[in-house]
């Protein structure tokens, strides 16, 4: 969960100080490359501090790809989301958050997660 706020935030920053070549304009034209970036080294950071802070039995090699991998799958799940929008016509998911563009924009980046994590949990930790 850690990994992937880092990651949002950090993608949103950095790419709106840096950020000039668009990543997917016709989907979210506010992405970009840059910001795609940054939020892949924060989300690589977390996880290595988390499993550094808690010390996980995991090497850091490990905790790297994961932080990758968590990093790419997150932000998929938010350009899906996206894309859901944009073909339904729709600019906010709903109303409870005002001003975020409804809840799925909360919970998106965690959608394409929660089964990548599961198959590694599965195949790979146990």
């Amino acid at each position: 969960i850690l990994s992937v706020a880092a990651c949002d935030i950090a993608a949103y920053f950095v790419g709106r100080q840096w950020g000039k070549e668009k990543l997917a304009p016709d989907i979210s034209p506010n992405k970009t490359w840059i910001g795609s970036i940054g939020g892949a080294i924060a989300s690589i950071a977390v996880s290595v501090l988390l499993g550094i802070l808690f010390s996980l039995p995991v090497p850091i090699w490990e905790l790297i790809i994961m932080g990758l991998v968590i990093s790419i799958v997150a932000q998929c799940g938010d350009l899906v989301e996206s894309f859901l929008k944009r073909t339904a016509g729709v600019k906010d998911s709903g109303n409870l958050l005002p001003g975020h563009g409804g809840i799925l924009d909360r919970i998106d980046s965690y959608i394409l997660l929660g089964p990548v994590v599961y198959y590694y949990v599965i195949c790979f930790a146990l």
